[in-house]
């Protein structure tokens, strides 16, 4: 029941960016704890464990679409600077959608409550991640580890 709501919401979400927006933009980031875990968490509508991200508002740059996505998901504050590792194309959500991925350590103000969005978050040591992690992320963590080359396609 779960995957077909998760599908017609995201074919509904990229109608609407559709008629909005030429192109769709998005920012992902491997967060990472001074203690080298990795950020993770779960949304209400899509399955599965993912790194925090989302769109890019008209308007709107991509480190401010990152700050803004971080705080949202996770009550994170980036420490220091996000280093843009690469740029995916994402041909399973459109054929016009694009995903900007950062790598960046951060530090959480308070624990993220459940709420509509996110019904799950926390640090994860890359080495022991929970159950469900999505294909894409854990080939951007191969990727960022230096275990896996870096595709252009998310």
């Amino acid at each position: 029941m779960r995957h077909w709501r998760a599908r017609l919401v995201t074919r509904v979400l990229h109608v609407w960016f559709a008629l909005s927006r030429g192109m769709t933009l998005g920012v992902r980031a491997a967060a990472f704890d001074a203690a080298g875990r990795v950020f993770l968490v779960r949304h209400s509508y899509v399955p599965g464990w993912h790194m925090p991200g989302g769109g890019v508002e008209r308007g709107e740059t991509l480190m401010q679409a990152l700050i803004k996505e971080l705080r949202e998901e996770g009550n994170l504050d980036i420490d220091g600077t996000a280093e843009l590792f690469a740029v995916y194309f994402n041909a399973r959500t459109s054929r016009r959608d694009h995903v900007a991925f950062y790598r960046c350590t951060v530090r959480q103000s308070a624990p993220k409550p459940a709420d509509r969005e996110i019904v799950e978050s926390g640090f994860f040591p890359v080495d022991a991640l929970p159950d469900g992690v999505t294909a894409a992320t854990r080939r951007r963590l191969a990727e960022l580890a230096g275990d896996a080359a870096i595709s252009d396609r998310w």
